[in-house]
């Protein structure tokens, strides 16, 4: 059964991404003093004196032309509010009720979703005369509320119990050997590569909000996705969708840089991320930094070039990527690079299926007899150099994790050991268990030598 949702809303700045945050237990969404943060619907797993459901942070709800950014986010505040079970109208307390608040009480008396009124910013006894107020919205007694200081958090638990309390199944954990388990992908990129765009298509629906204006999207927001397989078989997917990232040098807002977190925290969870192009501008320094970026961190990357349906010179366009790649990213070769349009569909089924082959090179975890029986053929085919006429001696390798996989060899003077040599190694132990291109570890442990002068 399904967890019952919980829809928060409210004008902008009245603290919805702040009591999100207090009810998820971490602080996941964007928070700043300036109003209109938070642009797309973020759920997370609320949890309050027992309780359990999920929690979903939505835009502030504006009084503006449909076809605006703002008035964008109103519609998706709407299909928010239309989804859950129950919605939680915050108010400034300190403020009082505006026109506005009372706009988006008409709007809330015309849905079947049952409405909760919390005061918030109602630190001690500050802002009780904007609670009575609050009693002239027409849904029963407001709730005074410090999302803030997490004061009125029983009376909170009271008002949803009835909406909300019900027997819920219990997940059991995530076995990450479990190649059925949902695969873990963030999208990221630079600002309007199409990012959101594409995710909703994906999803089939509009969840993100999308627009010309670069930058819409602030928060990474997570989806559950069940993806179709050409073949009709369905497989699990947990779709993150994250802000764009520009050249640091560029950055000189608090809420772009915090934005940019996000996406680098995106990436740490992610299992394979899908880093998207706009064909429109090509291969950019910036894309080359965030591919970088991407291995480092060690996750698994697939390159995917965006408007494909409106590139010019697809086939020197799509070459010159490769090309660019290739010399770019010394650390990892043969990423794969695939075309789609977010606008048409074409090319995500392909990009879907390669992120799930790289997940399973990822996750591979190769035994030491395999291991070391390759290894010593590779030795023995290409031998270590011998610095200073002294040999040096590998032992064995031993894989200590995967997700990236990663190995330790052992051996004698292995501080002297090239680096050219090392990725001798890896590119012939990438070949020959067909672990693809995705990152690999190797770091040389030297073993103790009894002969050694003390």
């Amino acid at each position: 059964m399904p967890q019952p949702i919980v829809a928060i809303v409210g004008r902008p700045n009245v603290g919805k991404s702040t009591l999100f945050n207090r009810l998820v237990g971490k602080r996941v969404a964007l928070v700043d003093d300036r109003p209109g943060v938070t642009r797309d619907r973020r759920t997370g797993d609320g949890q309050l004196l027992g309780l359990e459901f999920q929690v979903m942070d939505t835009a502030g709800f504006e009084d503006e032309d449909p076809a605006s950014l703002p008035g964008r986010m109103r519609r998706s505040t709407e299909a928010a509010v239309r989804e859950a079970d129950a919605a939680l109208f915050l108010i400034d307390a300190r403020e009082g009720v505006t026109p506005l608040d009372e706009e988006i009480a008409r709007w809330l008396r015309q849905e079947d979703t049952p409405v909760i009124v919390a005061a918030n910013k109602a630190e001690g006894r500050q802002g009780e005369s904007g609670r009575l107020e609050a009693f002239s919205l027409g849904f029963g007694e407001p709730i005074a509320l410090s999302a803030e200081h997490g004061e009125g958090l029983v009376d909170l638990f009271e008002s949803l119990r009835p909406h909300v309390e019900r027997e819920v199944e219990v997940e059991p954990e995530l076995d990450h050997e479990d190649p059925m388990r949902p695969l873990h992908l963030a999208v990221v990129g630079r600002p309007n590569a199409g990012k959101s765009t594409l995710v909703n298509k994906m999803l089939g629906e509009d969840r993100m909000i999308t627009g010309p204006e670069a930058g819409i999207t602030r928060d990474s927001i997570s989806t559950d996705w069940t993806w179709t397989s050409p073949d009709g078989g369905t497989r699990q997917v947990k779709l993150v969708d994250t802000a764009g990232l520009r050249k640091r040098a560029k950055v000189d807002d608090k809420l772009e840089w915090l934005s940019a977190q996000d996406t680098r925290r995106a990436i740490d969870m992610a299992e394979v991320v899908v880093l998207l192009l706009d064909a429109t501008r090509g291969l950019e320094v910036q894309d080359l930094k965030i591919a970088s970026a991407v291995i480092e961190e060690g996750r698994a990357l697939v390159v995917a070039i965006n408007k494909w349906d409106v590139a010019e010179h697809a086939s020197s366009l799509f070459n010159g990527v490769k090309a660019a790649l290739e010399e770019g990213l010394s650390q990892l070769k043969n990423v794969p690079v695939l075309t789609v349009s977010a606008v048409t569909g074409k090319g995500i089924d392909q990009l879907i299926g390669a992120a799930f082959t790289l997940r399973e090179g990822w996750n591979r975890r190769v035994s030491t007899g395999e291991l070391n029986r390759w290894f010593e053929a590779a030795v023995e085919q290409n031998p270590p150099p011998a610095p200073g006429g002294k040999r040096i001696k590998l032992r064995y390798i031993t894989q200590i994790k995967s997700r990236p996989p990663t190995f330790v060899v052992f051996g004698t003077r292995v501080d002297q050991l090239p680096e050219s040599y090392r990725r001798y190694l890896l590119n012939s132990l990438r070949k020959q268990f067909d672990l693809g291109a995705v990152p690999l570890r190797m770091t040389l442990r030297a073993t103790k030598n009894p002969f050694d002068q003390k």
